[in-house]
């Protein structure tokens, strides 16, 4: 059920996220982090149309209700906001559930809830996630240990910190 590939937009780096989400292989996911736009609906609308065309899945950033309202696949909750993964998953089980994480988690507990956890920055990233120092390997297969989910590694993620990857539980 969970995606091979997430793609996280970024409304600076990807400011027309459709033409993307377009041209990603069936069963890939979309993270869309809306934050608070004031076109978020009609930008979700247009993102569900493309994804639903290409197969992918659609998690909506931190909205519930945005992700209603475009009939996403589930949503994706910042680190500051794991605890209010039980409370979602009990609301909306068929709703595919990650979370961030940066560091290992304080509370394991509301990780449960959670089909997966992304972990970033893992390598020097830019955007969103370039706020922080990246976490390398070591760091990255330490916080999956401690998350006991399955996870994905995100930042500054190529072929070579691909092949890196393999065998580290990402």
């Amino acid at each position: 059920r969970l995606p091979p590939l997430l793609f996280f937009t970024d409304p600076d780096r990807t400011p027309r996220p459709w033409e993307t989400a377009a041209r990603l292989p069936a069963g890939a996911g979309v993270v869309w982090r809306a934050f608070g736009r004031d076109d978020a609906l009609d930008e979700g609308l247009r993102l569900r149309t493309a994804t639903r065309r290409s197969g992918s899945l659609l998690l909506v950033g931190l909205d519930a209700e945005l992700a209603q309202a475009v009939e996403a696949d589930g949503l994706h909750l910042p680190e500051r906001a794991l605890d209010q993964a039980p409370r979602l998953r009990a609301a909306h089980p068929g709703w595919l559930l990650t979370g961030a994480l940066h560091a290992a988690p304080k509370d394991a507990a509301d990780l449960a809830a959670l089909d997966a956890v992304t972990v970033s920055p893992v390598f020097t990233a830019g955007g969103v996630s370039s706020i922080r120092p990246s976490l390398g390997l070591l760091g990255f297969t330490e916080i999956l240990r401690a998350a006991g989910r399955p996870a994905y590694a995100l930042g500054g993620i190529g072929p070579a910190q691909a092949e890196a990857l393999a065998g580290s539980g990402a």
